[in-house]
């Protein structure tokens, strides 16, 4: 006979605690590093979706292009080949001074009537010369808040430059070293890297009649904004010869000019280079010059663009206009006092030039470049 296999003993489970021993235990993630991955998560998810709207949507284009045009306004102008590239950036610019140099061909066939001295009575001069007018709204992309001033008798207005060499001066030094009513800030001027002294700028400077500065041969047509021997605004491109035929009595350079026998030539505000702080200056019919300051790049305050600019001049008569320096150079200084608030941390900037307004304008304003070769300065050393 075979033997009889012997049943095996039955095998019992092992308890749930014996289990629960056995099996490794998982390590718990410490509440900091699953808040930072989540966080990380989180921050990686809005910023995919962010890139795809910036860059893949109309809307994001538009911002980006708005973006661009508000960096081409100032000296980081290089930072936006990040935005659309290099040579979209180039593209930009180019189509700028092009449609800039367009805006300075319109003739000009509306011209303002001035009023003689004989028909102001003195009284009426000092009381009316000057009046600051509040403005705010919202623009296109955003809420501004600025003033305008308007000055009755442009033959009341100088262009007045720094008091000593190699520095540029704060409007507010001027304005109190010269005794005058008011004062905003001028031209374009050479400024390295937003760091410049503020003593060299850039294209041509007249004031009283006389070429105080001149960077170009007295043949090569600079974009110009002033006011000739007889009050009437001039703005537009002009060579140093045609601007002393003209008897040009003040004059910097900046542009574009954007307003034109009582027409806008900024069309939209997609055309309207950029939000920015802005000065700008305009005349109308009756020969009042309003200056334009509005605030920029704050919470009270996003800045505007030529465009809202230029409608501001228009709901107010004018029939010329051009823009000056702006960004952190944007001031308005009256009574000793500085009314608006310029973007710059550090307040206001030293400039060359400044537009002053004075009860008598026939004060001596001493030519700072006088004796200086001009390619020997240098706009970063201060």
């Amino acid at each position: 006979m075979y033997p009889m296999p012997t049943p095996s003993q039955p095998q019992t489970a092992p308890s749930a605690r014996t289990q629960a021993r056995k099996a490794p235990r998982k390590k718990k993630r410490h509440p900091f590093v699953r808040i930072l991955t989540r966080t990380a998560l989180t921050g990686f998810v809005l910023a995919g979706g962010f890139a795809i709207w910036f860059y893949l949507t109309p809307w994001g284009t538009q911002y980006r292009n708005i973006m661009v045009d508000t960096l081409i306004t100032t000296q980081h102008r290089h930072w936006g080949k990040y935005l659309v590239g290099e040579a979209e950036l180039k593209k930009r610019v180019d189509a700028y001074w092009k449609r800039f140099d367009e805006y300075a061909e319109t003739p000009i066939v509306q011209e303002p009537v001035i009023p003689a001295a004989a028909d102001v009575q003195p009284e009426q001069v000092k009381k009316e010369l000057l009046e600051v007018e509040e403005v705010e709204g919202k623009g296109a992309y955003g809420y501004y808040k600025g003033y305008i001033l308007h000055v009755r008798d442009p033959k009341k207005l100088r262009i007045v430059v720094p008091g000593k060499v190699d520095k540029g001066e704060k409007v507010s030094a001027m304005v109190k070293r010269t005794g005058a009513l008011a004062g905003v800030n001028g031209g374009g001027f050479a400024d390295p890297e937003w760091k410049g002294n503020g003593f060299q700028p850039a294209g041509i400077v007249m004031s009283g009649g006389k070429i105080f500065y001149l960077d170009a041969d007295k043949t090569t047509k600079l974009h110009v904004v002033g006011i000739d021997a007889d009050g009437k605004m001039i703005a537009g491109k002009y060579s140093a010869e045609e601007l002393l035929k003209m008897n040009m009595s003040e004059a910097v350079t900046f542009s574009p000019r954007f307003i034109v026998n009582g027409e806008g030539q900024i069309k939209n505000a997609a055309d309207g280079w950029g939000v920015a702080p802005r000065t700008a200056m305009a005349q109308t019919a009756d020969g009042t010059i309003m200056f334009a300051i509005i605030d920029g790049r704050q919470t009270h305050s996003i800045g505007v663009t030529l465009y809202e600019i230029q409608q501001l001049f228009l709901e107010r008569g004018a029939i010329i206009a051009a823009n000056l320096d702006g960004g952190s150079s944007t001031v308005l200084v009256k009574d000793n006092q500085i009314i608006n608030k310029p973007s710059s941390e550090y307040g206001e900037r030293y400039l060359p030039t400044a537009w002053l307004a004075f009860d008598d304008p026939a004060i001596t304003i001493k030519n700072i470049w006088e004796g200086i070769d001009i390619s020997t300065i240098d706009p970063s050393k201060w």
